[in-house]
Parts: structure tokens; C-alpha cells; sequence
């Protein structure tokens, strides 16, 4: 009796111990699987499922000129995806895609029978989803709970997405070698199309790279990627998604590889810099989210200008320096838009290099227009044939000085302007005001925190840039208007939704009249003044600078020319990087200005330039200038006629400009009287010859643009 007590006991001891070790694997089993259904969340993260992808920057007609990303990659949907290619990656992949939920349980039973009768690993069971989960997710992971961890996360995706977005997101994901995702790029890579015109073939040598994009390379390993893609199409038809004899077909074709081979364009990355930079700072879109965001970028760069500035860029017969390494900077837009349309940031610019277009220079005597005589003009006082002093003189310590030591003592801003003369922009720019000047620059977003009379020349602490100096001459072409100048058009996000439109506004600087008084007299500058050098028929205005070198005698630091077509505004700037005793120009802005002449002068024959510029409607004509005659042949004789019968006459040799006004002039004691004066003629009749005396005189040509006399003739006698 106590014997049956006893193992009543211990069965039911037995039986609560069994009970408890099955509810404990029951909640271990349990706990496992709400582990495994819900951890996948802890394991995904969600910014690693948007994929990275390429931005592109095209022109304006759609030619991509730059692709910037870490993986090249083209993101396309599911429906731009042939079923037949879709259905290639299934069958080498994962058979059961569509009827698993991320783990095919089969698949792993398979697997391990296999691999124990082998004794080794020679099957793999990871589906599409658990590939596309460790692609993601586990790429860096490598610890041993990584499978656990990619089985989880591709639970995860299979309770949060649908199979056709998994199968979206796994084509854009994989790589496919020489640097290549997804399969857009692939196919652009192998076969030059898009993936939407993939064959049955070529989708098929596609899957087939999955597995191993290296080793079955169609570039490196021809026949390894065609029995690949024979193994592919084999797998299609074990699967039922194409016949036998459509399997034997496609098994008999070649590869039909037709790589697009990639073009080098070095021409086109200081533009490329210039882009980024500008999404940088003007729409907040960082590098980093360039190389990743998959946007699309449009310009306004002139393919061929760019290829016309950088070709002209290797000459190197215009730089003049003394030794290698002479550099420059060109810059061009468009007067109407503010488009840029053409940018070379060095000689041998290379992506990531100093972009020169970007650097401050010293600009010379360029500044003198938009700093000194654009603003006098603005003033009542002062119009292009004003005259000012010419003359050596000292502000403050400083002293103004002529290049050629040569003084006139007064000449017109006309003038001045023509042969850059140095001492009559600083007279000026302390007439006006150095303030005054400033608040006109700053009107085109150039801030200098100079604040001496070395502003007139250009002599700066910091200088300005090339840029720069392009949008500040824009004014001058376009009734006094300035618009800041640009690269990007549009930006569209990876969505193809436009979020930006490039829109410019203009602003006032200078009123129309003093723009195209401006124009005139910088169209002179080109045709008589320190702009003659070099060769260029067609309509251009603009002005020379150079710089003198601080530790070389003689020698130039900077050298430059900024001007402007009916079309188009530049500014070339050319020098050292580092301008010591060793690295100077040996020659000025004759060649920077020889330079931009002869990159005009292609550009003509791609597209032809105006001859000459159209004056506005809205301003008055500024008369040319007038040169005063020297009269060293006045004669005097008589005539009949009038109440004396006999008439003095003087006559000259016959005018070349009929606007020169002559003055006639008797010689008395005291100061000589002016009897008269006749306007583009060279004879004068004296109607009171006095009688039985001896009368002098003389003619003197006068400017009716200065108000300012010039030599007087020789001197004639007349006696009754």
C-alpha cells in the first residue's frame, strides 16, 4: 500500500516535470517565433530602404554631360521591368518566391539534406527577400547571429511590403559588377539600352551575374557568362516560364554585348563644380545627397562653348609667364538669362581641383567701369565727355599715377576710359565718394572691405571674382539691369517631381541711358584703346586689367579682360596661383584679351554672333568722339562783296569731321576778340576788313562734346 503511494507520487512528480518542460519549449517556441514575426523591426532600418541612386546633370536638350554617385545606380519600377526578366531572376533565385513568406522552409530542408550527405556547404536557401535583407541591412554584419538576423528582416519585409515591391526593391539593390546596380544601369552597361528593351537573353545574362558578378563578367569572362546564361535559361524551363524549345533557341544565341563605352570628358568638370557648388549653396542639397539622392539636374551649359574655352585653354602661346604653371579662369553667360554657359576653373581642371572661376583676384583696371565711371555717369555732373584732371597728384599719402608717367592735364572720361588712364579714375572716385561707389558694387553682390582711393584700380585686398566681374558687366548690355548668374535650370527628385525652377530677378543698377553710354565707349576701347590686341570682327565691348607684380619690376601678377557681345558677357582672368619672385606673367592684358577673341571667333563659326550691337529704343545715341585738327595751312585773301566791295576770306584745309566748330579770332592788344565761328567748314568771311591797317588772324577748331578749344592755326595777315 505505501509501495503504491509512493509511485503515485513519483508518476506525478514525473508527469508536473514533464508539463513544465513542454509548456517551457512551448514558450521558448513561442517566444522564438514572436521574436523572429516581430525582431525583424529592430534589425531594419528604414533609411537603408531607400536606395541610393545616381544624380544626373543633363543640358538643357537632355544630354547627360555628368553622373555623381556612391552607387551607380538608376532606380526603375517593377512595370519597367520585362516579365520575362523578372521571371530570369526567379528561376536562378528563388523558385518559390511567390509562395514563401521571406523563409522557404523547403528550400532549407533541401539545403541541409544536402550539404550532410556532401559533408560541405554546396547549396545555398537564402530567398530573394532574405538577399534583399542582407544587402540592406546585414552587408557589414559579421557576427554568428547575422543569419538569424536576416531571417528576421525578411519576415519583416514580407509583412510590410508586397512581393512586387520586394522583387522592385532586389532588381535596383543587386550589384552587377565594374561598379554597376540594379539592373537600368546593367543593361545600359552591357547592352546599351534600357532595361524595359531587354531580350530574353540579355535578361537572362543578367540573372546569371547574380550569383557571381565578377566571376561571370561578360567583359572578363565571356564563356563563364555564357554557360551561366545557358544554366539561366535551363532554370526558366525546369520552371515551366518559357518551352524547351524556346530554350534551345535562346541557348544557341551569342552574348550580343554592346557595351556602352563611356566617354572621357574632362571639358566638362569645371561646369560640374560649378553645379554642385550652386546646389550647395543656393538649394541646400549637400554633396553627399548628390552622390545618393538620385536627382536630375538640368543645366544651362553650351556644350560647344565648353569644348571651344577648354581646347583654347591648352594653347599655351597666350599665357605668358615665365615659367610652367601659369593658370587662368574663364567664364561666360548668357546677358538675356544670366545662364552660364561656359566655365573653365583651370588649364587641367580635374573634378575636386581649385575652381579659379571661384578664387578673388586682383582685377586691375576692369573695375574701373562698374566702380568709377559707372557711377560718376549716374550723377548729373558727369557724362562720357566730362572733363577731368589728368595729373599726378597725392590724397592723403597716396599717389595716382599714369603707367606711361604721361599727363595731360584734363581729359574726358571718354578718354580716359579708351587708354585706362590711372590718375584721372582716382580724382574721380574721391570726387564722387568711396562710399558712394560702393553702394553701386554692392548693388551687384560685390562687398570689398577696401576703403582707400586703390579701389579706382583695382588694387584690392582680397580681389573679386571671375564671376563676379561677368555679372558685373551685364548692366552694360542690358539697359543698366543686373541678374545674378546661375548653372541649374531645374532640379527634379528622384520621383521625377521638378522642386526647383530657376527663377532670377533683376535689379536696377545703372539707368539705361549710362548702360549704353557705357557700351559705347568700351566698344571704343576694343577698336582704338587697350582692347586692340588680337583678332575679332564682330560686336564686342569690354575693358583690360592687369596688375603690376609686387616683387618683380616691370613684371605683371594679374592679367585680364571682361567684356561682352549682344549675346554673351565673359571675364577671363589669367596668373599664378602663387605669385612669388619666381612665378610672374612677362606680358599684360593684351593676351587674356587675345584670348577671349579667339574663343569668340570659334564660337562664330558654331553659331554666329551678332556684327553689331542695336541701340534701345529708350536712350539717345552717344556721339563718337571728336579728334581736333591741327591747322597749320589758314590763308588769307579777298573777295567781292557785301557793302566794303572787298571781303576778307580765310580759308583751312577742308574738315574731316564736320562737327568741329572753328573759332576765328583777330589778334588785338590785350585779349584777342573772336569775330565768329562756323561749324564743319574751312572758310570764313570777314565782312569789316578795316581799311588802310594791318589785321591778324588766327583759327582755333573747338570740341563741341568737351566745350575745349584745341591748337590755334598760324597766324594770316590782311591789309587795305
Amino acid at each position: 500500500m505505501e509501495q503504491s503511494e509512493k509511485q503515485k507520487k513519483k508518476l506525478t512528480f514525473n508527469m508536473k516535470h514533464i508539463v513544465i518542460i513542454i509548456a517551457l519549449i512551448a514558450f521558448l517556441g513561442i517566444s522564438g517565433y514572436l521574436v523572429i514575426i516581430f525582431g525583424g523591426k529592430l534589425v531594419v532600418n528604414e533609411e537603408d530602404l531607400i536606395l541610393d541612386a545616381t544624380t544626373t546633370i543633363e543640358t538643357k536638350d537632355g544630354e547627360v554631360i555628368a553622373e555623381l554617385y556612391n552607387e551607380n545606380r538608376t532606380l526603375v519600377s517593377i512595370e519597367q521591368i520585362p516579365k520575362h526578366v523578372q521571371e530570369a531572376f526567379i528561376a536562378t533565385e528563388d523558385r518559390r518566391f511567390y509562395e514563401h513568406a521571406g523563409v522557404d522552409i523547403q528550400s532549407v530542408a533541401r539545403a541541409v539534406y544536402r550539404d550532410i550527405i556532401a559533408f560541405a556547404k554546396v547549396e545555398g536557401a537564402s530567398t530573394i527577400t532574405q538577399q534583399l535583407a542582407k544587402n540592406l541591412f546585414l552587408h557589414n554584419d559579421k557576427t554568428w547571429m547575422r543569419k538569424t538576423k536576416e531571417v528576421m528582416a525578411a519576415i519583416y519585409l514580407e509583412r510590410q511590403f508586397t512581393k512586387k515591391h520586394i522583387l522592385e526593391m532586389y532588381l535596383n539593390e543587386i550589384y552587377f559588377g565594374v561598379g554597376v546596380y540594379g539592373v537600368e544601369e546593367a543593361s545600359q552597361l552591357f547592352f546599351s539600352k534600357s532595361a524595359e528593351d531587354l531580350t530574353l537573353t540579355e535578361g537572362a545574362m543578367l540573372a546569371g551575374l547574380a550569383k557571381a558578378p565578377n566571376g561571370y563578367s561578360p567583359i572578363n569572362h565571356p564563356e563563364k557568362a555564357l554557360a551561366r546564361r545557358n544554366v539561366v535559361l535551363q532554370a526558366m524551363d525546369n520552371a515551366g516560364k518559357i518551352s524547351t524549345e524556346t530554350r534551345i533557341q535562346a541557348q544557341g544565341k551569342t552574348l550580343g554585348l554592346n557595351l556602352n563605352q563611356q566617354e572621357q570628358t574632362p571639358w566638362v568638370d569645371s561646369y560640374v563644380d560649378l553645379v554642385m557648388k550652386e546646389a550647395a549653396e543656393e538649394y541646400e542639397i549637400s554633396v553627399d545627397e548628390l552622390q545618393r539622392g538620385g536627382y536630375r539636374i538640368v543645366v544651362s551649359m553650351d556644350q560647344d562653348i565648353q569644348r571651344i574655352a577648354y581646347k583654347q585653354f591648352k594653347d599655351d602661346q597666350y599665357f605668358p609667364g615665365n615659367t610652367d604653371g601659369t593658370q587662368g579662369a574663364f567664364v561666360m553667360m548668357n546677358q538675356t538669362s544670366g545662364d552660364i554657359v561656359a566655365a573653365i576653373g583651370g588649364r587641367n581642371y580635374e573634378l575636386g581641383n581649385l575652381n579659379r572661376v571661384t578664387v578673388k583676384r586682383q582685377p586691375g583696371s576692369t573695375i574701373k567701369p562698374i566702380a568709377v565711371y559707372g557711377p560718376a555717369m549716374m550723377r548729373e555732373e558727369y557724362g562720357p565727355y566730362s572733363l577731368i584732371p589728368d595729373q599726378k597728384a597725392s590724397y592723403d599719402g597716396y599717389t595716382a599715377e599714369n603707367v606711361l608717367g604721361n599727363y595731360e592735364g584734363t581729359v574726358s572720361i571718354y578718354e580716359a576710359l579708351r587708354v585706362s588712364k590711372n590718375a584721372p579714375a582716382v580724382w574721380l572716385l574721391d570726387s564722387i565718394g568711396i562710399d558712394y561707389a560702393k553702394s553701386y558694387l554692392e548693388k551687384m553682390n560685390i562687398s570689398i572691405e577696401d576703403n582707400g582711393l586703390a579701389i579706382a584700380l583695382g588694387g584690392l585686398s582680397k580681389g573679386i571674382t571671375p564671376i563676379k566681374m561677368m555679372e558685373s558687366y551685364r548692366p552694360f548690355i542690358h539697359g543698366g539691369k543686373f541678374i545674378e548668374s546661375h548653372t541649374i535650370t531645374r532640379i527634379y527628385n528622384r520621383d521625377n517631381e521638378m522642386i526647383v525652377e530657376g527663377k532670377h530677378k533683376e535689379i536696377q543698377v545703372f539707368s539705361s541711358q549710362v548702360a549704353w553710354n557705357m557700351t559705347e565707349m568700351l566698344i571704343n576701347v576694343v577698336k582704338n584703346g587697350t582692347g586692340e590686341a588680337g583678332d575679332y570682327e564682330k560686336a564686342l565691348a569690354g575693358k583690360t586689367g592687369s596688375t603690376q607684380h609686387p616683387l618683380v619690376k616691370g613684371e605683371y601678377k594679374d592679367a585680364w579682360f571682361v567684356g561682352y557681345t549682344p549675346q554673351y558677357v565673359s571675364a577671363l582672368w589669367m596668373g599664378y596661383d602663387q605669385s612669388g619672385k619666381d612665378h610672374f606673367l612677362t606680358d599684360g592684358s593684351s593676351y587674356p584679351t587675345m584670348l577671349t577673341k579667339s574663343i569668340l571667333t570659334e564660337v562664330d563659326k558654331q553659331q554666329p554672333l551678332a556684327a553689331t550691337f542695336e541701340q534701345p529704343e529708350n536712350v539717345e545715341a552717344l556721339p563718337a568722339p571728336i579728334e581736333l585738327p591741327k591747322i597749320e595751312n589758314l590763308k588769307a585773301g579777298y573777295t567781292f562783296g557785301g557793302f566794303s566791295l572787298m571781303d576778307g576770306k580765310l580759308t583751312w584745309s577742308s574738315p574731316d569731321d564736320d562737327r568741329v566748330v572753328y573759332h576765328i579770332y583777330k589778334k588785338q592788344k590785350g585779349i584777342d576778340q573772336r569775330i565768329g565761328e562756323v561749324k564743319g567748314k574751312n572758310e570764313f568771311i570777314i565782312d569789316d576788313v578795316p581799311l588802310l591797317q594791318t589785321t591778324r588772324y588766327y583759327v582755333v577748331p573747338y570740341n563741341p562734346l568737351t566745350k575745349v578749344e584745341g591748337a590755334r592755326s598760324n597766324t594770316v595777315e590782311l591789309s587795305l
